[in-house]
């Protein structure tokens, strides 16, 4: 098509489009918009029967007008000249409309995902003659694909799905994987607990896979689980798509937050299905997804991988210190989060300050901050171009709260000659002095042994953590080691305070409780033994799979 010469005109009749007259390489062809009695009797017999439809062409939009009044229509379209010119184009984002153009594979696997996700009825293909001369190629091996497939797949998709959930002993689990933080503890946990589990991959793009979707029918079909399980909403799009997809197969859904889920749900505001249940690692967050709407909400905080986490493994010689701090500078994201906000000189100015006083406030979201205290600059917020923008701005003041606050506490460190391990942000924030640097480490392969080599690690939360504890208070004292950590409102419903978990509450109070467990290795010793116990004995990912598992079965069973 780009080597033509190619001309759309439209004509009007009245200011309605009654004909498109194209110009191609000098010959002309009309489209002509007026239905036939033949026409209108097909199109007719196509809506009645339950089909599919797919298109080879828009046209003037008349098909496809007529085919939404009984459910969706699919546009295979390469001609957007025509589509602009005729009006057609105003389909293109119908809820309804699959449009599609571009490469035939895409076209095709496209259709095919749209197809499974309608309970594979079969297709009716509806060509538009004249679509089919202007780029025979294009059009010709696509539809001749698909009338090979048109058959249905299934003769009752829906009822094949709709079988009992939760009649077994144990669940069977649909996990929709992604490599992140917390898939491979879930698997291990799953397999230990003897809970049958199938994974489907979803990518590591912002919408799923080419493919996913017909994976996951097939998957429903086969394996039959009694949910699916995500982290962080993985998988579940913002238009409500496969939300919508689960709710038709009756298949419940449980999403576990491990991060702000303020920070992710922001994308899901109309999202809200009966068949789903949230989990967060922050009690508090629970006041604040109430308050958006969501019912099944369930506090489920974070635990450690006593496998992995466990005492007796050989360390590095370098690894070994007195006081360790191990986390991100913060620097970094600050700076991405700066630029992606796009905020003009008068706002950049203030981030420190409102980062600083959000960091210290009780408010547990930034949004819920600027409104206690800001109400004018969260209108400025809330009127950011787009949903993007705002989140950055949100994630900018989390982020450099968090820089300040850890920047303040491992500073108390420094007349320990700490050992920082992280990113090289803390070599522009310390500068040379009293203090080890050496590069972050593997999480998995690592951490389990660098623990237990200094005599006491030091942790400082994440401001987008006000009451939750993190993972460090966990793994640290599974596989043998000393954490001295600041006080978190949850922590006390997790551990036994001053025998089980040492605390500090106020900056001030680092260097003090620094000296003073560093001379006693017996307190520490005993400190650590009744974390591990406790930990063991409550708090391990088989400990919060279990209670994840029963309350998918109490809210959906």
């Amino acid at each position: 098509m780009s080597k033509r010469t190619y001309n759309v005109e439209p004509l009007l009749n009245q200011g309605q489009v009654v004909d498109v007259r194209i110009h191609v390489d000098g010959k002309k062809w009309h489209l002509w918009g007026r239905s036939g009695a033949e026409r209108e009797k097909a199109l007719a017999a196509t809506v009645a029967s339950g089909n599919l439809p797919v298109l080879l062409g828009s046209g003037l939009g008349v098909c496809i007008a007529e085919f939404l009044k009984s459910g969706p229509v699919a546009v295979l379209d390469n001609d957007p000249l025509i589509a602009e010119a005729s009006g057609a184009d105003k389909y293109r984002n119908h809820p309804q409309v699959l449009w599609l153009s571009g490469d035939p594979l895409q076209v095709l696997n496209m259709v095919r995902e749209w197809r499974a996700s309608n309970g594979n009825a079969p297709l009716k293909l509806v060509k538009i003659p004249l679509y089919q001369r202007l780029d025979r190629e294009w059009y010709s091996a696509i539809g001749n694909t698909l009338e090979d497939e048109s058959e249905p797949v299934s003769v009752d998709f829906w009822s094949e799905v709709a079988y009992p959930k939760f009649r077994n002993k144990k669940p069977r689990v649909l996990f929709f994987h992604r490599p992140y933080f917390l898939v491979g503890e879930i698997t291990a946990a799953l397999e230990r607990l003897n809970i049958e589990f199938c994974s489907i991959d979803i990518g590591m793009g912002d919408t799923v896979r080419d493919g996913f979707v017909e994976d996951l029918l097939r998957t429903v079909l086969e394996f039959k689980p009694d949910f699916a399980l995500t982290v962080n909403h993985f998988g579940v799009d913002r238009e409500g798509r496969l939300t919508d997809l689960l709710l038709k197969m009756k298949l419940p859904l449980a999403s576990w937050f491990v991060d702000n889920p303020h920070l992710i749900l922001y994308r899901y505001a109309d999202v809200l299905p009966d068949l789903t249940a949230m989990f967060t690692y922050d009690a508090g967050n629970l006041g604040i997804m109430r308050d958006k709407g969501y019912r099944n909400i369930f506090y489920l905080p974070l635990a450690t991988d006593v496998e992995r986490f466990r005492p007796g493994q050989p360390g590095r010689e370098e690894w070994r210190a007195e006081v360790s701090f191990l986390g991100n500078s913060m620097v970094h994201a600050v700076d991405k989060y700066l630029h992606l906000s796009e905020l003009d000189a008068g706002v950049q100015r203030r981030v420190p300050e409102l980062a600083a006083e959000f960091g210290e406030g009780v408010e547990l979201s930034v949004e819920e901050f600027l409104r206690n205290s800001y109400p004018d600059l969260l209108q400025r917020m809330e009127n950011f171009p787009t949903d993007e923008h705002r989140l950055s701005f949100e994630a900018l003041i989390t982020w450099e709260a968090t820089r300040h606050y850890r920047l303040s506490c491992v500073r108390e460190l420094l007349p320990f000659r700490p050992l920082i391990v992280g990113d090289e942000g803390w070599k522009t924030l310390l500068g040379e002095g009293n203090w080890r640097y050496l590069p972050s480490l593997d999480y998995y392969n690592d951490l389990p042994r660098f623990y237990p080599m200094s005599k006491i690690g030091f942790n400082c939360t994440s401001r987008q953590m006000k009451g939750a504890v993190n993972q460090r208070v966990f793994d640290v004292p599974a596989c043998g080691g000393f954490v001295l950590t600041d006080h978190r409102e949850q922590m006390e419903a997790l551990f036994e305070p001053g025998s089980e978990i040492i605390s500090y509450n106020d900056i001030a109070e680092i260097g003090p409780l620094l000296e003073k467990w560093l001379a006693d290795d017996a307190g520490r010793g005993r400190v650590t033994a009744a974390a591990r116990k406790r930990i063991m004995a409550e708090h391990t990912y088989e400990h919060r799979l279990s209670a994840l598992v029963e309350k998918m079965r109490q809210t959906f069973g």
